[in-house]
């Protein structure tokens, strides 16, 4: 393998531009440096890769990794912040009542959880896109009080078939709030409300660049990689 590369030729000034953030992910995760790792799995050393989803994303891939022998660094580059409705989503659960909830990730699952117990716990039927959502509202079903029940999965974890498939009582009118990630798309309201759903959307947080973050994070993450890849 390579020679690590030193953080302090890595990290970029706090003047770089969008561009230089570019070139820095580029010349770190540079063919080289994977073709190494893969390489180093004919010789005594362990390969080793860096998962970079969100955190709650990379279990899959890690322990598919592990059963060939492969070491993983959990290090993501994206950090979730507050959207534009984040504020709003409370004051909404405590004001209305709506016939579903659809949650698509765990993030929006963690952010919900927070307004609906600020908003007091209310009761409420969620419908989730996967196991690995659902996965975030296990603690409070396992409570005596089950005022929150996570009552619909798709057959298949994505927005287009949770928005073919979620339950309609009929001509009934129907309720949804969705909220979500500003950057997500408007799939799951389009087909909900071609449904005959009205949907209430909230975008209550979005992810950035850890290229956005302050320069200190970004030179402790160049550095620990440095650490991880030298080490033998």
């Amino acid at each position: 393998m390579a020679s690590p590369v030193s953080p302090f030729s890595l990290a970029p000034s706090l003047s770089s531009s969008s561009s230089s953030c570019l070139q820095l992910h580029r010349r770190f995760f540079s063919p080289s440096l994977r073709t190494s790792a893969s390489a180093s799995s004919t010789s005594n050393s362990v390969p080793k890769v860096v998962v970079t989803r969100e955190r709650g994303k990379n279990g899959k891939l890690i322990k598919a990794l592990a059963k060939h022998g492969i070491g993983c660094l959990e290090l993501p580059l994206i950090q979730h912040t507050q959207g534009p409705d984040s504020d709003k989503l409370s004051s909404v659960l405590c004001d209305s009542a709506f016939d579903w909830i659809v949650i698509t990730s765990p993030e929006a699952g963690s952010v919900f959880l927070e307004a609906w117990k600020a908003a007091g716990t209310p009761k409420v039927k969620v419908g989730v896109v996967g196991a690995g959502t659902a996965s975030i509202f296990e603690e409070v079903m396992q409570s005596s009080e089950r005022s929150l029940d996570v009552a619909f999965t798709p057959s298949k974890a994505n927005g287009k078939v949770l928005a073919s498939e979620l339950p309609k009582n009929g001509n009934k009118r129907c309720t949804v709030l969705y909220p979500a990630s500003s950057k997500a798309s408007n799939e799951i309201e389009q087909g909900l409300s071609n449904r005959g759903f009205e949907v209430v959307r909230l975008n209550t947080y979005t992810t950035v660049s850890i290229y956005s973050l302050n320069y200190d994070i970004r030179y402790n993450y160049l550095h620990l990689l440095r650490k991880y890849f030298s080490e033998t």
